[in-house]
Parts: structure tokens; sequence; C-alpha cells
């Protein structure tokens, strides 16, 4: 037989030169040490087939090699699946067997070909030996014959190769017609520097945000699927958590100047392989491939691509600095955040998603009670402001707009009007929901804010997952609170303002025990473990009465020492039932104009209170129409 050329087997994104041992994600080198291809190659060979554990220890341990087989065998199975990005519990690749040994379980294409580029012929040719006469020559007919069968065979396994091709393009056709709904996986870093995150992190939000606007495809939030980030689990496993039916997978690298990216679309149910593309570009060009992506993908599901208008000229070095304040914002970072949006609004002044960012910046640190309104009220406006006048057409600068008409201007009618247009621009965005509802219910508008705050939660359950709970608070349904913030306990026990609320809605309900233990949680989960203590030492030696009154000194002690929002202590006060403390805070929280007072007649700790003269003129002040 004729030396053949390296055969490569192909599966998934990945493929695996059997001759140079290398393998290769999306086109890019994978680091694979000896005994992992070993065993990979031996897997594949056995075409699904189980391999044992023996099996293996022949071929990778000599038998006068000393080492602890288990172990050595385990590890080195282990550094496989991690080079495959696959895990023994929801293994996509390499199945075990307990005890016995492991199979590859996915689908497997072989290229094969000669030197020539040919498919590979026997080499039929023989010589004579001195001591034995070469045998007589067939008949012209016998040999006619022979290359008739050949010519038979080669043209059948011809017609078997292309048919097998159509097939499966034809399945791979009607998979990605069935994709109705998509996430979008967080790209991989793979410039091997963990400072480049933030590049990877935000193309992967700007492509999310461009498919989002194809309104025939419903396509699952960045913060929902970022949470996937670095997971080793099976795409059909991550699909059915999200409740998708397509994934978009890939990686990105940055190098200098250039940019290389490789993506593939997969229909999760049967972990189908749809369509798959690479790009290389530079930082301008860069810019303009999630728009590529996002067209290329409405076709290849069958879904009208979407009429938005082309997107402006960005400065690459702006663009940069875009990303990274976007990166700090979701990272909680707000200062830094601030940094690099000016920054990209110093290179580029007409960058108007930048300038709407800006202004998230700075009303944020008012919203989260890390300065006083004053401090940022005018940067937050003119922010806003710049981002519309710039670009009409943009969602965040409306949404930005709405928010600080909202929390700062106090002006209902025009939060309602930007509100509105920020959802109408782009219905895809959790948080222009989240705002909309806030307004809504500042506007007595209960069953609209409803709907509007359930729609949010639809499509964005991961994040702010309390904010149901919390509207069913403000419509003092408790019973209904109780029960959506019970289930998202359950199911997020990690995250603080659930139980801050669920022990809110437990107070009200009279269910001092649930309400304290709620209220402990929350403390520790914010990092206050003196508080959690404090509180849990007061319920003990005298009861939630205790635990109301440790909570004033508690708000006053930390207002001695730094800022802390006289609303916040005016709710202490409320939970006591001290109406004078807690008309003077709110009066307080007037004069310093604080955002949050713009709900006031939704929070049911102060209904107390509504009838007292006092706080009927402070409602009348920021002008807040009388509750139903």
């Amino acid at each position: 037989m004729k030396t053949l050329s390296p055969r490569t087997a192909v599966f998934g994104p990945y493929a695996l030169d059997l001759r140079s041992g290398e393998l290769r994600k999306f086109g890019t080198k994978v680091k694979m040490g000896e005994q992992s291809f070993q065993i990979l190659l031996l897997l594949l060979d056995a075409h699904g087939e189980m391999v044992t554990r023996e099996e293996l220890r022949t071929k990778l341990w000599a038998d006068d090699t000393f080492v602890d087989f288990d172990h050595g065998l385990n590890s080195a199975v282990q550094r496989l699946r991690d080079c495959l990005s696959d895990s023994a519990e929801s293994p996509r690749w390499i199945e075990t067997i307990p005890r016995r040994g492991y199979r590859f379980v996915g689908q497997v294409d072989w290229h094969e070909r000669n030197s020539a580029g040919t498919v590979p012929v026997m080499d039929t040719e023989t010589s004579a030996t001195a001591e034995a006469p070469a045998a007589a020559a067939p008949p012209v007919r016998g040999k006619m014959s022979w290359w008739f069968v050949a010519a038979l065979l080669i043209l059948v396994t011809a017609s078997l190769a292309v048919g097998y091709r159509i097939w499966a393009q034809s399945q791979k056709r009607q998979a990605a017609r069935m994709i109705r709904s998509l996430a979008v996986l967080p790209l991989e870093n793979l410039s091997g520097d963990p400072g480049q995150d933030y590049f990877a992190d935000g193309i992967t939000d700007e492509l999310t945000t461009m498919l989002a606007k194809n309104r025939a495809l419903r396509v699952v939030s960045r913060t929902s699927s970022m949470q996937y980030k670095g997971a080793k689990r099976s795409l059909p496993e991550i699909a059915r958590e999200l409740g998708v039916d397509g994934v978009l997978e890939g990686s990105v690298e940055r190098s200098g100047n250039r940019v290389h990216m490789t993506v593939q679309l997969i229909y999760a149910p049967t972990d189908t392989h749809v369509w798959a593309e690479t790009y290389d570009r530079d930082l301008q060009g860069a810019f303009s491939i999630p728009e590529e992506l996002a067209q290329t993908v409405a076709k290849e599901v069958n879904a009208a691509t979407s009429g938005y208008a082309k997107a402006r000229y960005i400065n690459p070095e702006a663009h940069d600095a875009y990303l990274r304040g976007r990166y700090f914002w979701f990272a909680g970072n707000t200062k830094r955040s601030l940094e690099y949006f000016e920054r990209a609004l110093q290179i580029q002044p007409d960058y108007a998603a930048a300038w709407a960012w800006l202004g998230n910046s700075y009303g944020l640190r008012a919203v989260d009670d890390e300065v006083p309104a004053k401090d940022v009220t005018a940067q937050a406006e003119a922010a806003a402001r710049k981002a519309v006048e710039l670009d009409d057409s943009l969602p965040d600068g409306h949404a930005t707009l709405a928010g600080w008409y909202f929390f700062f201007g106090w002006d209902l009618a025009r939060a309602d009007a930007e509100s509105k247009r920020a959802v109408e621009l782009d219905p895809t965005i959790a948080e222009s929901h989240h705002l909309r509802s806030y307004v809504l219910f500042a506007m007595n508008r209960t069953d609209e804010a409803l709907q509007e705050q359930k729609r949010s939660v639809e499509i964005n359950p991961f994040v702010k997952s309390w904010t149901l709970g919390y509207s069913y608070l403000q419509l003092r349904q408790f019973d209904a609170a109780i029960a959506e913030l019970r289930m998202r306990a359950d199911a997020m026990p990690n995250e603080p303002m659930t139980r801050f609320y669920l022990s809110e809605a437990y107070w009200y309900k009279g269910r001092w025990n649930d309400s304290e233990r709620e209220l402990e949680k929350g403390l520790q989960l914010v990092g206050n473990s003196e508080g959690a203590i404090a509180a849990h030492r007061a319920f003990e030696h005298g009861g939630e009465r205790a635990v109301e009154e440790w909570g004033v000194r508690d708000a006053l002690a930390r207002a001695r020492k730094g800022y802390v929002a006289p609303f916040a202590i005016a709710r202490a006060y409320a939970f006591l039932g001290d109406d004078a403390n807690t008309l003077k805070f709110l009066e307080q929280s007037y004069r310093e104009h604080y955002p949050w007072l713009i709900l006031l007649q939704t929070e049911p700790v102060f209904d107390f209170v509504h009838a007292d003269p006092r706080y009927q003129a402070l409602t009348k002040k920021i002008g807040l129409p009388s509750p139903n």
C-alpha cells in the first residue's frame, strides 16, 4: 500500500491531526500532552466502542514503569477533558464507564487523502524473485473485469460520499430552521492575557445586542449568558437552563492591532453543528463583526434581517475605551467605568453610546447611595441629553434620560415618555422595562407596572431576580411577594437583596422569626457579619422590637462615620413606628433631593403616616399623585 498522508479527525469545533498530534479548536492550536493525544487517539479509533482501562494502561505505561496507575490514568483523562472543555458529569465528548473504561460519544468526521490529494488506492504491483518465475499474465478479459469492478466501487463510494454530504447539509438546514431562540455564550479569550477579558466580553455584549435587534429571534440577555463564562458544561445542558434551542459560541484573540475571531452556531437539542465562520480583522474592521454576524445568523436560521441603520463610524481607540468602561460597569465599579467613558469621549466627542453610559455611571453613584444627588445631578443630565442629541435612535440614550427625569428631575410625565421610547426602540433590554415599571408605579398605573416588571424578569431572570417580589411588596400583595422571593432565594441563595426583601415581606405578615432569619442572611451576604450577629443578639433578648431599635442605632452610627442617605434612616424609624423621626428624615431626604423619594408612595413601610398632613404636604412638593 502506498504511504498515506495524515488523517484528520473533526468533531465539533475540534480537529485532530493524527500525524502531528496537533489539536485545534476553531483553527487555534490547543496545547495537549502526549498522553492526552494517545488516549484521544485510542478512543477515536474505537469508533464509539468502550476502551478498557487495561487497554489504556498497556498503551500508556510500559510493564516496567512503576506508577499509581489509577491516579495516573484519571489525571491523564482529566487533562484531556480540560483540552476539550468537557466534564465527566455532563460529557459532550468522553463518557466514563464506571470502573471499566471510557467511550468517545461525539460525532466524528474523518478526512483522509494521499499526497496527490486523491482517494488512496492499493498498490497492486508485484515483482518476481530469481527462484520463482513471474506468474503468467491473466487473460485480457480478466483485467478488464477487475478494472470494471474497481471503477464501480469507486463510483459507488463517491456516490455514497456525495449522498452523505447532501444528507448532512439537509440535516444542518433543518436544524437551523428550528432555531427560534438563541444564547450567545461568552467568547473565550485566547490571547493568553487575562487583561484582554474586557475585549472578549465587550464583543460578546455587542454581538448579543445586535442579534437581539432581530424581532423574529429571541435572544437571551448578556447578563444571563455571562454566568456560563468558563463553565465546563455541555451545550445542550446550558441551552436547557437558558431555555433556548440555539447556541452561538466561539473565541476571540487580540494581538496588537489584529483580531482573530471564530464562532459556530449549534442546534442544542441534538448538538448539531449548523454553521461556523472565522474573521481576521484589524481593530477598525472588528467593530463591524457583530453586525455582519447578526445578518449571517439571521439568514442561517431563516429569520428576516433587521432594518436598523448602518452603524456610525467609531474610532477604534474610543471603542476600546468604551468596552473597558462597560466591563467595569458590569463589574460594579462605577468609578473606573467613568474614567473609561470619559476617555472614549476625549478621543471621539460625538460617541453617543459613550455619553449615555457616562450619564448612567454618574447617576448610579447617587442611586446606589455612594454620594449625595447634588454631586452628580448636573453631570448625569448633561451626558444624557448629549446622547439623545447625537443619536435619537439610540435606546440607551433615551433610557438614561428617562432615569434622569425619574430619579433627579422628578418629572413623571417626561420620564414616562422617555422610558416608553427606550422600550419601543429596543424591547429586548430588561433594564429598560425595569425602569419603566418604576415610573408606572410612581404614576399609580400599577397593572401596567407589574406587566413591565414581569417582562424584565422574563428577559433576564438571573440579574435583579428580586424585582418581581419587590413589585408585589409595592402592591401590598405580601403573600405573593413571599412566594416569589422564596422561589428566587432557593434558585439563587447568594443574592442579598432577595433576602432583605423577603425579610421585609415576612415582617409585614408578622412572621418575626422568618423575618429575622432572612435579615441575618442578607447581612452576611453583603459582608456585614458584625451586623448579623448584633441583630441576632437583639432578637434573642428583646424580639422584633429590639431588632428595630438596633436598626435605628446602627443607621445613626454609620451616619456619624460616613454618608448614609437620610431616606435609609427614615425607613429605620418607620419600622420602629416612630412617626416624628420618620417624617423628620423624609423632609431631610427632600432637601437633599434623594433619588428614591420619587417612589415614596409605593413603600408600604410608610403607610402609617399617610394621613399625617406633613406627609401629604411632602408628597405634594415632590409632585406625586395621590395613592389609589
